[in-house]
């Protein structure tokens, strides 16, 4: 296809959580052209729209970028696959709903490390603004005239209701709303979700601004580089359904490919560490040591326990019981296809003198080995336990100059005393709750980690996650904002050293927030949206 070149105000390189946000937001007042690029397709897989659809749409590589980490010593060698969304609405159009904010503190230790303006009381304006609660009771802390649709679990399982009532039991207070700023409890998640349809961030954001003559957004792009005049970016390089394309920035480039994308187009364009980038033979442009570093997810654990309750693994064990699941949900929206991925949460603390929870449930009403296998032949819950804050960090390194080859990731997960402790204590916290009424009555086996694995065997417990354990996909961290020399951005997320260039999404977050990511990256979305058209105006 013949070459060619575009040309416009901003080009935002990612259509994810943030980008989708950003694109609308700098296009509302129609001063300003601006591309969004997407690597991926457009969202109109109906699985995309279907709350439990993330079963079909996660390692489909029409919506999925399939990455893998490598060998990780902490999960004894084991290389885990990282899903990462690659459509429009990226991985908030595969993700599992869970809307969660994150706990104050997280955002007063950024402001803590020198970037103004990101603590609680001045993000929470940007939180407020992207939401719409649903719910019956909208207090203070939530939005009502936002874009993004945030509702109350309408779906209720004995098996969650159960599970919440014995964490109460052994002694965790309910919490029905950990979105205030205050977690600690358990309850049931809220969902980015409306009328039973899953609200992604193109839904939210992209379907209201489509008509506008100044939005371009262009699937099939995938950004192979930045274009650099000196220490200005002032544009990108793209594959455009195969097509060698130029996309000049008459402003600003926004990279909002998130943990993994940002940094990996930063490293093509010579922007990173000497030593990874020339070794590949790219010349360098400007040297960020911190670019790839500071790699930081939730990895999760999952006891599993046989119960004599219904759960998903039994309902779905024929084709007439699916059958009749898929009408519910075609009549009424609702029933187990208008699940999200979790429907119970808990937010708790391993230890009493803790200031703030260190630890966050998933509760499932189901249980599979591996979910492309599907759910157990059993009737059975699952449990999942993370850290919220790990003291371990990794770090991502190219792989090759082409845009093609995914980096290598390496998690280092479980790297630390304290990060092997708090596992250990999350999993014996999953077994304690479940010997509480009314849960206890009601199961039969604990399936995993099992008898083997006794309640105070602390090795055999670390090694069970080992084993087992896989990421909750939130990679966060890469492109790091801080005033240290391993920061990438400040604290308005401009990359230092090179105007023109900003990094907004995920890989920005000096530390990961406690809780899922998807929330956050809208609000990073947001937030940026405000610096960029106050500086285009001073």
């Amino acid at each position: 296809m013949k070459d060619r070149i575009l040309e416009f105000d901003y080009v935002i390189v990612g259509a994810g959580s943030a980008g989708c946000a950003i694109a609308n937001r700098l296009s509302a007042s129609g001063k300003y052209t601006v591309a969004l690029l997407e690597a991926g397709g457009r969202d109109s897989n109906p699985w995309i729209h279907i709350p439990v659809g993330y079963f079909k749409t996660m390692d489909n590589p029409k919506t999925d970028w399939r990455y893998k980490a490598d060998s990780d010593p902490g999960l004894n060698g084991r290389s885990i696959p990282w899903p990462r969304g690659r459509v429009l609405g990226g991985s908030s159009s595969i993700n599992g709903l869970l809307y969660v904010r994150g706990q104050a503190q997280d955002y007063d230790q950024w402001a803590q490390q020198g970037n103004q303006g990101w603590d609680w009381d001045q993000v929470l304006p940007y939180f407020k603004k992207a939401e719409t609660w649903l719910g019956d009771d909208a207090g203070e802390e939530r939005g009502t005239e936002g874009p993004l649709k945030v509702s109350p679990t309408r779906l209720k399982r004995d098996v969650v209701d159960k599970w919440i009532d014995a964490a109460e039991a052994a002694g965790y207070k309910k919490n029905p709303d950990y979105n205030d700023g205050d977690q600690e409890g358990v309850g049931y998640f809220q969902l980015t979700m409306a009328n039973g349809r899953r609200c992604s961030s193109a839904v939210a954001y992209l379907k209201p601004a489509r008509g506008r003559h100044n939005l371009s957004i262009i699937t099939h792009a995938q950004a192979k580089r930045l274009i650099l005049n000196g220490k200005q970016a002032v544009g990108v390089v793209a594959d455009i359904k195969g097509a060698h394309t130029e996309i000049a920035a008459r402003r600003e480039v926004i990279l909002s490919a998130g943990a993994i994308g940002s940094p990996q187009i930063l490293m093509l364009s010579g922007i990173g560490d000497a030593d990874g980038i020339k070794t590949h033979g790219i010349t360098m442009a400007h040297e960020l040591k911190g670019v790839g570093r500071n790699l930081q997810d939730h990895l999760q654990a999952r006891p599993v326990f046989k119960t004599d309750l219904s759960t998903i693994n039994v309902e779905v064990s024929n084709f007439f019981k699916q059958g009749m699941i898929a009408l519910e949900y075609a009549l009424k929206r609702s029933g187990p296809m208008a699940m999200a991925a979790s429907l119970g949460t808990g937010f708790l603390k391993t230890e009493p003198h803790m200031d703030v929870p260190d630890i966050q449930f998933h509760i499932q009403p189901f249980s599979a080995t591996h979910p492309a296998d599907g759910p157990h032949k059993f009737s059975a819950f699952t449990a999942s336990v993370l850290q919220l804050r790990p003291e371990s960090t990794g770090h991502l390194a190219l792989k090759s100059a082409n845009w093609w080859d995914h980096p290598a990731i390496h998690p280092n997960y479980l790297a630390t005393q304290t990060d092997q402790r708090t596992i250990v204590r999350g999993i014996q916290v999953a077994r304690r709750i479940a010997e509480f009424s009314p849960l206890k009555e009601h199961i039969l086996e604990e399936f995993a980690p099992g008898r083997d694995v006794a309640y105070d065997d602390y090795d055999g417990t670390l090694e069970w996650a080992r084993n087992t354990a896989v990421t909750i996909y939130h990679p966060t961290g890469t492109c790091k904002m801080g005033q240290d020399d391993m920061s990438v951005v400040d604290a308005r997320l401009r990359v230092r050293g090179i105007t023109g260039l900003r990094v907004a999404d995920c890989s920005i977050m000096p530390t990961i927030v406690s809780g899922n990511t998807n929330a956050p990256a809208i609000m990073i979305g947001e937030k940026v949206s405000d610096m960029i058209l106050e500086d285009a105006i001073a």
